[in-house]
């Protein structure tokens, strides 16, 4: 009898999502990630649950009725890391006629079925807040709704989750060999040097832009359907708007780029679409993209943009099914799930695409095409919450409320950040402090040793950029002396859990 039922590859948000859904139905699930969980492209997105405005244009409206239906599925699943957000789109003129932007905006409305979220509506933009920091020639625009969510903490939450329900999560473990069976898969496991050795029913290759050398190098076949890596490119610079509201610009090659309020003082600008080509350890931003997303800023707002101020950029590359198309943002976003099974041989399934507003409904539909292979329980995760997330989607500055009253001694932003990040299980950190001293020593901002202590033995913190970029964004404001101090205090945790 194999050691697991499914063994995924990848810590991304579809391998997090498969393995959470495939160990809720009582299945025994093995997951490896080379790195940190969401080290990859699952860290480097716009950070939304969206539908996919722009995909009407291409027809896609099956892909973006799905995508709205779970924005509202996981705004009530994970309240803490996903809010609602309203976006200001406005006209710009030679580009898409105003009328075909309002009737597009009616209909996805209409597609979205909304319940939680407003509805799009025409907004004077000479007697309004959002207006203020676009250049005087908008005079108008439409405002309608989608969601805004921490990527990596939603894959981090996601992973918690299965494990507690009985998953094995091996990070930093790369899979170096995988061998087919009749009725199994042997794997060998590289972890921090050390051979490991495990067997599967099936495998799923979810790895990512990494899915086709994985095929090559580690199950030594070529993938059946062709991909196609297409990076994405976001820059940060200082705030540019003192309000809540996103803004969605249209472009002069029929793009969109977004201009998000991002970890309170800054400003998230993205995304590109560049075929991609080179080292996946080390996507970044280029030059002309940099240059082309403050063009793009430039043409709307009065405060310019220039490639000289940014204070953070990245890059993540998207492994997507190659459907033919001519340009990087023509290829179709939707995931394609394929499953090799030969006669008298154990099943693989690989994972290409999909989005991150998505990836729950992905992770069903991957366990509906392996289902037959295991007695497992049904599909569950559409009414489940997230580690933390137990509470209306409406009562989110309640909870902050709530938590100040219990830890007084807690301002209004660690409180807030705490909750966007934990939710309930906040207490799991603060427990029965009484000041913030009794939290520990403080390192950047308002990070305690309490907090790192729960990311290092609950979360899989391991270094500093685990914690300020993939756990936090507090990446933005700590210095070189706040990494020192962090990775030490992570090794400290280590030595007493030896002892």
């Amino acid at each position: 009898m194999a050691d697991f039922d499914l063994a995924i590859i990848g810590g991304g948000v579809n391998g997090a999502g498969i393995a959470r859904d495939a160990a809720g139905r009582g299945l025994r699930v093995l997951l490896v990630e080379m790195k940190d969980l969401a080290s990859g492209t699952s860290s480097a997105s716009s950070k939304l649950i969206h539908g996919g405005l722009r995909y009407l244009e291409h027809g896609a409206f099956r892909l973006v009725r799905e995508a709205l239906t779970e924005r509202e599925v996981l705004l009530r699943m994970a309240p803490h890391i996903v809010r609602p957000m309203r976006f200001m789109l406005p006209p710009l003129p030679g580009l898409r006629a105003p009328l075909k932007l309002r009737l597009g905006l009616l209909l996805y409305d209409w597609l979205g079925a909304r319940k939680l979220l407003s509805a799009s509506r025409t907004v004077d933009l000479t007697h309004n807040v959002v207006g203020q920091p676009l250049q005087r020639k908008f005079s108008y625009g439409f405002e309608y709704s989608d969601c805004w969510v921490d990527d990596a903490r939603l894959v981090v939450l996601t992973a918690v989750d299965a494990a507690e329900r009985g998953a094995t999560i091996r990070t930093h473990a790369r899979l170096t060999r995988a061998e087919r069976q009749t009725d199994h898969w042997d794997l060998v496991l590289n972890v921090r040097g050390r051979r490991e050795t495990a067997t599967a029913r099936v495998l799923v290759n979810a790895a990512g832009p990494w899915i086709g050398e994985v095929a090559q190098n580690v199950i030594r076949q070529p993938l059946k359907k062709p991909v196609r890596l297409i990076k994405g490119s976001h820059i940060v610079v200082r705030r540019r708007f003192e309000h809540d509201t996103g803004y969605i610009l249209q472009t002069a090659d029929k793009r969109v780029v977004f201009a998000l309020p991002f970890a309170q003082d800054f400003t998230l600008i993205g995304t590109t679409d560049e075929n991609f080509v080179g080292d996946l350890n080390s996507p970044a931003p280029d030059a002309k993209e940099i240059l082309y997303l403050c063009d793009v800023m430039n043409e709307y707002f009065r405060d310019h943009v220039t490639p000289d101020e940014l204070v953070w950029s990245f890059a993540g590359v998207r492994a997507l099914y190659d459907d033919g198309a001519g340009k990087p943002e023509d290829v179709t976003r939707d995931y394609e799930l394929v499953l090799d099974e030969p006669p008298q041989q154990a099943p693989m399934l690989t994972v290409y695409g999909g989005k991150i507003t998505t990836y729950r409904k992905l992770a069903e539909a991957a366990l509906d095409r392996v289902g037959k292979y295991f007695v497992a329980r049904p599909a569950w995760t559409a009414g489940s919450t997230l580690p933390g997330g137990n509470f209306p989607p409406n009562e989110f500055y309640a909870v902050v409320a709530e938590t100040i009253a219990r830890w007084p001694f807690l301002s209004e932003p660690h409180a807030r950040r705490l909750i966007r990040a934990y939710g309930l299980r906040v207490e799991k950190i603060l427990g029965e402090a009484q000041s913030m001293d009794d939290l520990g020593p403080r390192f950047a901002g308002d990070l305690t040793g309490a907090e790192l202590r729960y990311l290092v033995e609950h979360e899989w913190a391991e270094t500093a950029d685990d914690v300020l970029w993939r756990r936090s964004k507090l990446g933005l404001k700590a210095t070189e002396d706040d990494r020192l101090a962090i990775n030490q205090f992570i090794v400290s945790l280590s030595g007493q859990a030896a002892r």
